[in-house]
């Protein structure tokens, strides 16, 4: 069936999650708490990890169904290690939700560039740590942002020490999420796992992260874009929901179907060149081991993922 005739997926074609453990990071706004709500709703118990728990529990107040709220800040790794040290129980899929966007130089707790810190090692720490518990899959989010010409991981200066731009830092932040899902897969399929490990992005979706950007100029005009061009944040949302409960192959890539994957409903999505490059892949793989003293854990999955 072709695209301009099948039917579009929406959160209504969701499966029913009974039984279920999901956590979402970043699950206060925007998309992750868009995700949490169509999750819950569908019979999963969602653990909402996110930084500010008196939101977290506002936030799961509202939503249908069974949830936690448990502490979690991705730029801080003894925060990272606290969480998936206090995890005694299986879980069925991880949604690596959190991130942030073009924001002002900052270092995490660890001293990494906040970008790369928030969204690639801080989830990649959080992935290694948990994949003992996990039996199904691992979808981390990723963005359209790391198909822009010239976007490459900088190893020379991978923590922007020299040359800190706030897009540049964020879109290698994104082609980082991509190359982790790629190598992530290649070595569950080595060990024998079936978790399985995929990436959505949401296309161009009105959330709070153009809030947070860099620049009153640059606020200015994404809040005009927003307004006049993005789709809603539970549009934004649907891949990372098809990602997370659809049969899909490992290292699948999700997106919106429309004009330039900026809006519509789940299909596949377009990565870079450099995004499918297994060589960068398994580079940045070891430097992110490097940095966070997280491995993969290898043998201890077991024949489950457990």
């Amino acid at each position: 069936m072709s695209a301009s005739t099948r039917t579009p997926w929406t959160a209504a074609d969701l499966p029913s999650l009974t039984g279920r453990t999901v956590v979402v990071t970043g699950a206060t706004s925007g998309l992750g708490a868009v995700t949490a709500r169509e999750l819950a709703r569908a019979g999963a118990h969602v653990v909402l990890a996110v930084r500010d728990t008196a939101r977290g529990e506002r936030l799961a107040a509202t939503l249908t169904g069974s949830t936690e709220v448990r502490r979690l800040d991705l730029a801080d790794l003894s925060s990272v290690r606290a969480f998936a040290a206090g995890w005694d129980r299986s879980l069925d899929i991880l949604v690596n939700n959190a991130g942030v966007m073009a924001v002002p130089e900052a270092r995490t707790a660890d001293g990494f560039e906040m970008q790369l810190g928030t969204n690639h090692l801080g989830p990649f720490a959080l992935t290694n740590l948990l994949l003992p518990h996990l039996t199904d899959r691992v979808v981390t989010v990723a963005s359209n942002a790391h198909r822009r010409p010239g976007v490459d991981i900088d190893f020379a200066d991978v923590n922007s020490e020299r040359d800190y731009r706030p897009w540049r830092a964020y879109q290698q932040s994104k082609l980082a999420n991509l190359l982790f899902t790629r190598e992530l897969q290649h070595r569950l399929t080595a060990a024998g796992s079936p978790v399985t490990a995929h990436a959505a992005h949401p296309g161009y979706a009105a959330t709070n992260l153009q809030g947070r950007s860099a620049g009153v100029a640059q606020r200015l005009m994404l809040a005009v874009t927003n307004r006049l061009m993005a789709q809603s944040d539970a549009m934004g949302a649907l891949p990372t929901l098809y990602a997370a409960t659809q049969p899909l192959p490992g290292d699948s890539y999700t997106g919106p179907d429309g004009r330039g994957e900026l809006r519509g409903h789940p299909g596949p999505a377009q990565r870079s060149a450099h995004a499918q490059d297994d060589e960068r892949a398994a580079r940045l793989w070891a430097l992110s081991e490097r940095l966070t003293q997280v491995t993969f854990p290898g043998p201890a999955l077991g024949p489950r993922g457990r």
